[in-house]
């Protein structure tokens, strides 16, 4: 049988994966927790393990999330990078959580109008008091814990919960300027001042060192087969998921929408009153 015939499934996948293709991996829109990037980190895992996928490329385009999210799947990509070639290619957004998954690719290749950069970190949340004031609404709080609670949009935060928030933030900003840092083979401080939250098209964030060309998909693709040693092959993959589980998820989706609908509606009905 010819080799470009030959095709095997690699477990927990949709499809079965042609022997030898570069493995197209997509990061489509923003990056939240729960079982999505378990699943996404999950695939990320049976990639790296199988003998039948050379080379992988990272294709974005999100403008990133969660920070614990995005550092997950950061070091995910990661331990697939010390195993087999692993190419990023932002063709819409890469920024923020996303050019932070980005940086555990050997190269980075970008669209020359592509969003990239975004390095920093955004705490942030509704403070409503003075509305639920004004619909007659008031909260009990029970705590055991003096900054138990923190961020509850009910009330405004103390001196202290604003401190500790800081921190936190800060904590955060520090190890990405450090990924960043080691990413792009550059010193920290140099990094700092390129870590003001801003972005840039790809070709000015090539100039600045953040990714290393400009390019499409299919020239990541060439990148990623070249280093493996294989023909320039390509194919995308993304996890199984079952009837019953595609349509509660849409489902879902639609349920969410309708209730985000109704509340918005009766709250700006509330407020003419």
């Amino acid at each position: 049988m010819n080799r470009r015939d030959v095709r095997a499934l690699i477990p927990g996948m949709s499809r079965l994966f042609p022997i030898g293709r570069v493995a197209i991996l997509r990061l489509y829109g923003p990056i939240g927790g729960g079982a999505r990037t378990a699943d996404w980190i999950e695939l990320v895992r049976r990639l790296r393990e199988s003998k039948r996928v050379p080379a992988v490329v990272l294709d974005i385009d999100s403008p990133g999330g969660s920070a614990t999210a995005s550092d997950d799947m950061f070091l995910a990509l990661e331990r697939l990078a010390a195993k087999k070639p692993l190419i990023a290619a932002i063709r819409g957004t890469g920024a923020s959580g996303s050019y932070l998954a980005a940086l555990a690719a050997h190269r980075i290749v970008a669209q020359p109008h592509a969003i990239v950069g975004s390095i920093g970190v955004i705490s942030a949340g509704p403070r409503i008091p003075l509305l639920l004031d004004r619909m007659g609404i008031s909260v009990t709080e029970n705590r055991a814990g003096r900054l138990k609670g923190m961020g509850a949009p009910w009330r405004d935060e103390t001196d202290e919960e604003r401190t500790k928030e800081q921190a936190v933030v800060d904590a955060f900003y520090d190890a990405f300027v450090s990924r960043v840092a080691k990413g792009r083979h550059v010193p920290e401080s140099t990094v700092r001042d390129l870590a003001t939250g801003e972005i840039w098209l790809g070709h000015e964030a090539m100039a600045l060192g953040l990714v290393d060309e400009i390019g499409d998909l299919e020239r990541a693709v060439e990148l990623a087969a070249k280093a493996a040693g294989v023909p320039i092959r390509s194919a995308p993959v993304r996890l199984h998921r079952s009837l019953f589980g595609s349509l509660i998820g849409r489902f879902g989706t639609s349920l969410a929408s309708a209730l985000a609908d109704e509340v918005e509606a009766r709250l700006e009905s509330r407020l003419r009153t």
